[in-house]
């Protein structure tokens, strides 16, 4: 896999976990950003101050969105942007959890080429580049090669399996629901093939999903919308519609959601 861009996501994922343990269970700074946005912690906000001075120097001519950084939409016009999210899974953070990430990733022409996702409490850091595969602590991983919703295990919020969700009017029999924080870990857990799909219906930050869709899609697999349409990324407004991704699963799950029938 090769270096430059990884490289230096990955030095900062790790510097940023050393500053996110710092606060860890220790009761740091909350606040409510309002809008139904969520919380942040003073943790957030000095990883993104790092993120923002490690990355912005090593590559200042590269555009920046970030979860906790308002939007400068200059970032449209520069050829490659770094797209993070400080702490995904804060509510995780706050509660004592390990189940939370830093992700990191380089866009270029609305596709990642690089991505890092890390979690420092659990020391597992995946990492993808373009054409080279993805690897969790330097070891490949692939998705798994489930093929049959009767079985399929899927990393999912509630909200998602709703019965007005599914075109049957109920969820697929046998479909066996988990629950991750982190949007990032989610995509990771399938990126490895610990379960066989992720899926998320709500408007999808790009900042949460960046990273872990590179992973996926070089580990092997398949992310798409809820429609089962690519994703693009550095948009104006940077949302996607929902994300759905696994192996041979993916347009099983996207065929039997409401959205997708006429």
């Amino acid at each position: 896999m090769p270096g430059t861009d990884l490289d230096l996501l990955i030095d900062t994922a790790k510097a940023s976990g050393e500053i996110a343990r710092g606060f860890f269970k220790d009761d740091p700074q909350i606040w409510d950003k309002g809008g139904g946005a969520g919380p942040v912690t003073e943790a957030d906000l000095a990883v993104n101050e790092h993120m923002a001075h490690a990355l912005g120097t090593a590559q200042p001519d590269y555009g920046w969105l970030s979860e906790e950084t308002e939007d400068d939409t200059s970032r449209l016009n520069t050829s490659r942007q770094f797209v993070v999210d400080p702490i995904d899974g804060t509510r995780a953070f706050i509660e004592g959890s390990k189940n939370w990430a830093h992700a990191l990733a380089v866009v270029e022409n609305g596709q990642p080429i690089s991505a890092v996702v890390y979690l420092p409490v659990k020391d597992l850091l995946f990492a993808a580049s373009k054409g080279y595969g993805a690897t969790l602590n330097g070891e490949p991983i692939r998705p798994t090669t489930q093929a049959d919703l009767f079985g399929a295990t899927v990393l999912s919020n509630k909200a998602s399996f709703a019965d007005d969700k599914w075109a049957d009017g109920v969820p697929p029999k046998g479909v066996e629901r988990h629950f991750r924080s982190s949007l990032a870990y989610r995509l990771c857990l399938v990126a490895q093939g610990r379960f066989d799909a992720m899926m998320t219906l709500r408007p999808s930050w790009e900042w949460d999903i960046v990273a872990g869709a590179l992973i996926v899609a070089e580990a092997g697999g398949t992310v798409t919308d809820q429609t089962g349409l690519d994703l693009q990324f550095n948009n104006p407004h940077p949302q996607v519609n929902g994300v759905i991704a696994g192996g041979p699963i993916v347009p099983l799950i996207t065929d039997a959601l409401a959205c997708n029938r006429p």
